[in-house]
């Protein structure tokens, strides 16, 4: 097992302090917005085996075997299939999509085929991946996931009183679901600029106004007034009136799958997910919204935005249930009682969000069951992880964890 080194990516809509808090650093005034841990090639981590710092994208290169395992080269290829991070947001993201493995691969395929540089501002498809996505909140946490069911989308953009509203109210009221959300999303996005600014701007101060107002909607008024003050005149702002409105508690999660519009508005969390780079916006950016293949992708599905607690799993993990296999996120809460086994047999990352944890080897086989169940005794490593220090531990190494913190655990499933 290894110490990672990460790297801080300073967007601009990350917090100034919450990842300096995290890891114990002064804040320089700039925004940092997520600590990535992982082998995407975009900042991969690094750690030193004694040789001096290497990239963890570069040791499971020369090695696929001996750092992923067998199962996990087999199921994915030479590759760790996850990025974990700590996103920090401390202004709202745009509004985006993920598309699904076949979309990815027919839009990549036929950009590739257009000649569209894969850098180019306009590019939609990096990759051929999907990218399901999982947050868990570790402080109160806000964001938007998934449309609202139709009956009370409307209701809400009614409450505002804004008559250049009214059409779209009456559309959500009047049409199938499916038809009515698209429709809705649809215009929204392709108002005219002009009208868009005599829209949103009566909105935003009619939010801003009823935020303050009791009522089922005044949390979900705030929010998106504070969206509206962060981009004043986007059309993505009524966009996310046509979204659900959750704040996470600490501990809780939403899982984003292919064609879940959502944004993240502000807070600090662990997220996992695919590695991919694949995004389509719907708003809240001044980067490019290709609205004719945003709407191939979205799932035009009104429901509730599916919050997730964790399940308890072999002694003390925590699991948070997604249906994909790339990965596969948990914590364990530990009370300084005495050491939790972590299951071996597939590459993982801990990461310590709370206290300090001490991780020991166990001496595990490459072989040995991912329900941890044999114990080979103890080779004798062991490193003590402090508050935001994170460990790789390869396919081949059992490991249990000890002392009183928070430790998160990304891996795969195979």
């Amino acid at each position: 097992m290894d110490r990672l080194a990460n790297t801080v990516r300073p967007y601009a809509w990350g917090s100034t302090t919450a990842i300096p808090a995290l890891l114990g650093t002064p804040p320089t005034g700039a925004p940092q917005a997520e600590l990535w841990m992982g082998a995407h090639p975009g900042a991969p981590s690094r750690l030193d085996r004694g040789t001096g710092p290497v990239s963890l994208a570069d040791l499971i290169e020369a090695d696929p075997e001996g750092e992923l395992g067998e199962a996990a080269l087999r199921r994915f290829g030479p590759r760790l299939p996850f990025l974990l991070k700590v996103l920090a947001a401390g202004s709202p993201l745009s509004l985006q999509v993920h598309p699904d493995r076949e979309q990815a691969r027919q839009g990549f395929e036929d950009e590739e085929e257009r000649g569209v540089p894969i850098d180019a501002p306009h590019r939609n498809y990096k990759d051929t991946n999907h990218k399901p996505e999982l947050i868990c909140a570790l402080e109160p946490f806000d964001g938007l996931c998934g449309f609202r069911p139709t009956r009370e989308a409307a209701e809400l953009i009614e409450a505002l009183g804004v008559d250049a509203l009214k059409p779209l109210v009456d559309l959500l009221r009047a049409l199938p679901e499916a038809e009515a959300l698209r429709d809705a999303l649809t215009t929204v996005l392709t108002t005219e600029q002009g009208r868009v600014a005599e829209t949103v701007e009566p909105a935003a101060a009619a939010a801003e106004r009823l935020a303050c107002v009791p009522g089922p909607f005044a949390s979900d008024y705030a929010a998106y007034a504070s969206i509206a003050r962060a981009h004043p005149g986007d059309p993505g702002v009524i966009a996310a009136m046509l979204l659900n409105h959750v704040r996470l508690s600490p501990g809780e999660a939403l899982y984003l799958g292919a064609g879940v519009p959502h944004a993240y508005l502000s807070g600090m969390g662990v997220e996992i997910m695919a590695n991919s780079d694949n995004v389509l916006r719907c708003g809240l950016t001044q980067k490019h919204v290709d609205v004719k293949e945003l709407l191939k992708v979205v799932v035009f599905r009104g429901s509730g935005p599916g919050v997730l607690r964790p399940e308890p799993g072999e002694d003390g993990e925590q699991v948070y249930p997604t249906p994909i296999d790339e990965f596969r996120l948990s914590r364990y809460v530990l009370d300084g009682v005495g050491p939790r086994k972590v299951a071996a047999g597939v590459p993982q990352i801990l990461l310590c969000t709370d206290g300090s944890a001490t991780v020991r080897e166990r001496g595990a086989a490459v072989g040995e069951a991912a329900d941890g169940g044999c114990d080979l005794g103890s080779r004798g490593g062991e490193l003590v992880l402090a508050r935001g220090e994170s460990a790789f531990v390869p396919a081949g190494t059992g490991v249990e964890i000890d002392g009183e913190g928070t430790v998160f655990r990304a891996t795969v499933v195979v």
